[in-house]
């Protein structure tokens, strides 16, 4: 049978099985068992041997405890005062800028993206926070909501990022260069939104109050040392060759752990709400991840990723054209599935593509997690718009709306990454040569 008819075919299953509200785990599995019963003749020993097999060598990599442990980070972080400390420290140091408070939504996100490593915690984290208050002020209800949405994808990027380990894990590269590559872009993203923010109330006063809260330089300070020690020592053992990504994941857990003890805030009661929030999210993703080995296995058996890429490289795209499709193919894939499911199920097909066209792996991880930013804020399951949906109680839709201009500037950031690549090279190749 033809390669593209199969692709087609292992495609159209997937979705059917998507769309039947099968979990992405048990989705994955039945399309692959499927798969190599009908198109390649498993019989039921070879097929079960194949799963264990792989299952267990999926499931046994050693990186893979960096998971758990930066998503347990989160939830202590979430479940303390550090996060608030961090908002009081900022609120002075913003407040007489145009935009005034609407700048902490972008700030806020970026320090707790640095101790988090996702999209959905940052989001909810900084906005239990700053929604509330920005409406008793009398913000702009649409900027307040939209920069949320855009800032809280940067999750995803800045290090700790967790779609930055996986796609370490699926494409064999290195995850702490992953992580180098990762800031820089990060920031810029997180500066055109601030920037946008600052345009737009410049030319619109009215959206944001002026005047704010007048601090001392030394009590904003005083509030922000915690969160910039957690940030230091998570980030700082990483770039510096003490610690690889999973030894700092469990170090940014102690540190944390001290600083609620600082606080007076680490319990029984902390221990084990942080736990109960932690563990099913890191097994839901290391579920997804050893699925995804079978994918890509099964795939493999198929030759499908070799197929397509004989497909697409006989249509003889540049590598800017390809990376022109691929982008429009994650922007709607964004529209349907979460960033972690995406980057699974499409990475064994399009990373051939890019090595073949000389495109650095790790800059294109860096485009991979930023589409899938894109998706965190693109209905119909754009997971950014639904927790500001129950947060705010604004209908989805005018969430998605209130975003449009900061998709389009994360677009923008991949134009320019795209025309100047160095902008997450750079800092990878300074500390690691």
């Amino acid at each position: 049978m033809d390669a593209g008819v199969i692709s087609l075919l292992v495609l159209l299953l997937l979705v059917a099985f998507l769309a039947s509200g099968t979990v992405i785990f048990v989705a994955i599995i039945c399309v692959c068992t499927v798969s190599l019963t009908v198109f390649l003749g498993f019989d039921v020993n070879r097929l079960g041997s194949t799963l264990s097999r792989i299952m267990i060598r999926a499931s046994s990599s050693w990186e893979l405890s960096a998971i758990p442990l930066f998503v347990w980070m989160g939830e202590i972080v979430f479940r303390t005062s550090l996060i608030s400390r961090m908002f009081q420290g900022l609120t002075p140091l913003v407040s007489r800028l145009p935009g005034g408070l609407l700048h902490t939504n972008v700030v806020g996100c970026a320090l707790f993206a640095a101790v988090s490593g996702s999209s959905a915690a940052t989001t909810a984290t900084v906005g239990k926070i700053t929604l509330g208050e920005l409406r008793s002020r009398g913000y702009d209800e649409g900027l307040a909501v939209g920069s949320l949405a855009g800032a809280g994808t940067l999750g995803l990027l800045i290090p700790p990022s967790i779609v930055m380990i996986i796609y370490g894990l699926l494409a064999e590269v290195s995850i702490v260069r992953l992580f180098a590559a990762g800031l820089i872009p990060g920031l810029l993203i997180a500066a055109l939104y601030s920037a946008f923010i600052l345009a737009r109330c410049v030319s619109r006063p009215e959206k944001a109050p002026r005047g704010g809260e007048s601090a001392p330089l030394s009590a904003a300070l005083r509030n922000l040392w915690p969160i910039a020690v957690l940030i230091f020592a998570v980030l700082g053992s990483i770039y510096s060759g003490l610690a690889t990504p999973s030894e700092s994941a469990a170090i940014g857990v102690l540190v944390t752990l001290v600083l609620a003890a600082l606080h007076g805030e680490l319990s029984l009661r902390l221990l084990r709400d942080s736990l109960l929030g932690a563990v099913p999210t890191a097994c839901m993703i290391c579920t997804i991840l050893t699925a995804a080995a079978f994918l890509s296995t099964t795939m493999g058996f198929m030759h499908i990723p070799q197929d397509v890429a004989a497909i697409i490289g006989g249509m003889g795209l540049s590598s800017g054209g390809l990376l022109l499709i691929l982008a429009l193919f994650y922007i709607l894939l964004g529209l349907l599935l979460d960033g972690i499911s995406i980057t699974v199920m499409t990475l064994p097909i399009t990373l051939p593509l890019v090595l073949a066209a000389g495109i650095d792996p790790i800059w294109f991880g860096v485009f991979l997690v930023i589409m899938v930013e894109l998706g965190q804020m693109t209905p119909p399951v754009g997971f950014n718009l639904f927790i500001l949906q129950g947060m705010s109680g604004v209908p989805v839709l005018r969430v998605a709306a209130a975003s449009l201009p900061f998709f389009l500037l994360m677009c923008l950031s991949v134009v320019i990454l795209a025309l100047l690549p160095d902008i997450a090279l750079w800092l990878p190749r300074w500390i690691f040569g």
